[in-house]
């Protein structure tokens, strides 16, 4: 058995990623001259004009990218067969539904991946105030930076859940970890503008590694690990993450200067490319694809187990429609479909909104800086156990009930933040935020593997997209805000953001179907007009 990317039949050209994986790498190493000799100036290399390696580091990204894209395309459909039930009955006593050592491969896998696409964004508060210095611009112009990067982890989500779904779970972690590699020049683009792109860029890179990482791996867990397992990766991958940023900001920056937090993209994407033997594809894309025997291969790797008798209704899936995208917003899809992206959205205003103007606002009350900066650290320490806890409650109480759950401690605590310095709970605002920090981040926690545990197989890539895409929204429209100079007030802001995440929990609680110790087999055999949304 061969899991890597150079399994014989699984790729149309695997010469062909591999040569573009080669040819990104170099052309990123052809930048690297060019920022080292800037070293005498403090790593300022604003306005010195490209030379010819990195114009030509720029074309072999390029093409590199685009070989590697093709080097992932699957085996024409027309050229493969659907597989039999017959053909997926694994020996007797094979198949377990147990945590194997592939699986823990796997999820150490996955959580570096969640690590270092986490850091990306999260290193643009690091690199913002650099950048402003050496560019010489305005607050108002540098605050573009994070709205192109959010912007394109918002066509990212949409365009990588696509991708998930017509080349493969796998094939999309690995070209989006390509293009990590890629994008790490933004830390040798000497105008301010071609940071814009090469940011925008990188968003789109590191938008869908998140809902695709989720869906390949509700597609691989045994059913009773699935949702801890899952959290669990959430949570541990985003908060190591940004601990990951601003490790590497606290020990590189005060030595090479902002630009070497993007270049960390190099040794990062290649260490993922190099571990991808232990990142299989989905076996269910695989056999609806008619890749039967790499199909076998993974599940004897994973012990894992299928219902034999309920897979030969699934063969059928696509041709009922429930491959088109537009299923997820028609019934019975719409429903839930409106109800997990309006959490996601009503989360994103308040993530990347409320909470960053929490700062400003307790100042503008009367804390100093030492003061409210110690008060959201020790509302940030409180919610530390987030994760755990929501782990703990989605695998062994409810999945649906977890998510409401979480969607309406987070609606209590804006009502809450909303009532600062009216004396209502006293004049310290620490348990306020604490609640609020506590049901933002265990919604975001439980919210994406609930999402890629509602969907069929052939849409679960876009549903978790979509979901994860909106989740962008909402920093999208705060960055609009700050960039027309519109912030809102924290209490009228914090009040009207509770209506919507309300309204979500609520219509959770009417559309969302109940997933702790659901098979998978079941959701994925089920046609559109026999979905159970009960």
């Amino acid at each position: 058995m061969n899991s890597g990317i150079l399994a014989r039949g699984e790729r149309t050209s695997p010469l062909a990623f591999w040569l573009g994986a080669i040819a990104v790498t170099v052309g990123v190493a052809l930048h690297l001259p060019m920022f080292f000799e800037s070293a005498s100036m403090g790593y300022m290399m604003a306005g010195m004009p490209m030379d010819w390696g990195m114009i030509i580091g720029m074309g072999l990204i390029v093409a590199g990218c685009a070989a590697a894209a093709y080097g992932l395309l699957p085996k024409a459909a027309q050229d493969l067969q659907p597989a039999s039930p017959e053909d997926l009955l694994l020996p007797e006593g094979e198949a377990q539904d147990q945590l194997t050592p592939a699986h823990w491969h796997l999820m150490l896998t996955l959580t570096f991946a969640l690590i270092i696409d986490t850091m990306k964004p999260a290193s643009l508060g690091f690199v913002v105030p650099g950048m402003a210095k050496e560019y010489n611009i305005s607050r108002a112009t540098v605050a573009l930076l994070p709205f192109f990067a959010l912007f394109g982890t918002t066509v990212g989500s949409l365009g990588w859940g696509f991708l998930a779904d017509r080349l493969g779970r796998r094939a999309a972690i690995l070209l989006a970890a390509i293009m990590f590699i890629g994008t790490a020049i933004c830390g040798a683009m000497p105008s301010f503008y071609w940071n814009l792109f090469m940011c925008f860029l990188m968003g789109a890179a590191a938008g869908g590694m998140m809902p695709i990482t989720f869906t390949l791996l509700a597609e691989l867990v045994p059913t009773r690990h699935r949702g801890w397992f899952l959290v669990a990766l959430g949570g541990f991958g985003l908060s190591a993450g940004y601990l990951g940023a601003s490790t590497a900001a606290a020990l590189l920056e005060p030595h090479f200067g902002w630009r070497i937090m993007w270049f960390l993209g190099l040794p990062t994407g290649i260490l993922l490319i190099l571990l991808n033997g232990f990142i299989p594809e989905s076996p269910k894309f695989l056999m609806l694809r008619g890749r039967t025997q790499e199909a076998l291969a993974i599940m004897r790797r994973f012990k894992a187990h299928l219902a034999i008798q309920q897979w030969s209704c699934a063969l059928g899936v696509e041709e009922t429609g429930a491959a088109d995208t537009s299923s997820l917003f028609k019934r019975p899809f719409a429903g839930i479909s409106a109800s997990v992206n309006l959490a996601a959205l009503a989360w994103s205003l308040v993530n990347f909104g409320l909470v960053l103007w929490l700062p400003a606002d307790l100042r503008a009350r009367g804390f100093d800086v030492q003061a409210s900066d110690a008060l959201l650290a020790q509302s940030s320490l409180a919610a530390l156990p987030t994760a755990a806890l929501t782990a703990w409650l989605y695998a062994q109480w409810s999945t649906k009930w977890t998510v409401v759950l979480l969607g309406l401690v987070t609606a209590g605590g804006l009502a809450g933040v909303s009532l600062m310095g009216t004396g209502v709970f006293g004049d310290n605002p620490l348990p306020l935020i604490a609640i609020l920090l506590v049901g933002s981040n265990g919604l975001i926690a439980a919210l994406l593997p609930y999402t890629a545990e509602i969907y069929p197989l052939m849409v679960r890539g876009r549903g978790t997209g979509f979901v994860a895409g909106s989740s962008k929204i909402g920093g999208m429209a705060g960055q609009i805000l700050a960039l027309a100079g519109v912030v809102p007030g924290l209490t009228a802001a914090a009040l009207v953001l509770t209506a919507p995440m309300v309204a979500a929990a609520g219509m959770i609680a009417r559309f969302g179907p109940e997933t702790r110790e659901r098979s998978l087999d079941e959701v994925d055999c089920q046609r559109p007009t026999e979905v159970n949304l009960g």
